[in-house]
């Protein structure tokens, strides 16, 4: 196990060598990161940067994520794999942040988790990147 001062040093080097850490989804809205991250879950973000432009040039909106027809939000995903389940959550997360946070991207841990299909790794990139 790393000790306080190995950690402190660690992640030194770690801010001298990425000083500026970009992240590889692309995304214009918070929740087009938040439902590419979900995409990425056992996927390559260059696939999920070819499928996230078709996604959301359908469904422009949160509202018209939320009412989205799943089988169609599963064929246009489906290359990411697990799509069935991401396309449940994606929809679902969507109506959530439209009835529970006024259609904005939660900017706590707590109230992150509580959106289907988020966990802690994608709630921590929200926080980081938000």
């Amino acid at each position: 196990m790393l000790s306080k001062t190995d950690i402190s040093q660690l992640i030194g080097l770690l801010e001298e060598q990425y000083p500026e850490p970009v992240c590889a989804l692309e995304y214009q809205k918070d929740y087009e990161l938040l439902f590419a991250a979900r995409l990425s879950a056992q996927c390559t973000d260059a696939r999920v940067n070819t499928v996230t432009p078709v996604l959301f040039g359908k469904y422009p909106s949160l509202e018209s994520l939320a009412c989205a027809d799943i089988s169609e939000l599963e064929a246009i995903i489906h290359s990411c794999g697990f799509f069935r389940t991401k396309a449940r959550d994606i929809v679902a997360a969507s109506a959530k942040l439209i009835g529970e946070f006024g259609g904005r991207v939660p900017d706590e841990m707590g109230e992150l988790l509580k959106l289907p299909g988020v966990g802690r790794k994608t709630a921590n990139l929200m926080l980081a990147l938000l």
